[in-house]
């Protein structure tokens, strides 16, 4: 593998090969980056999500202080 490469013109090596690869796994590598940024949003949002229940259950509960920082 090493000698077919050596013998190819540089472009093929650094923009020919990546082309290539980007064509024929663009759908699956485009899938997983959306995969990926879906499953960081949803954690995002429920980290938020569960910040703001503790938050409010403790402003209710009175465990958050006097009711001056409220």
């Amino acid at each position: 593998m090493d000698n077919l490469l050596k013998n190819l013109p540089w472009w093929v090596k650094w923009i020919g090969i990546p082309v290539i690869a980007l064509v024929v796994f663009g759908g699956l590598i485009a899938s997983l980056i959306s995969i990926v940024v879906g499953l960081l949003f949803k954690v995002i949002v429920f980290v938020i999500l569960v910040g703001a229940l503790v938050l409010v259950v403790k402003r209710v509960t009175g465990g958050g202080g006097s009711k001056r920082d409220w």
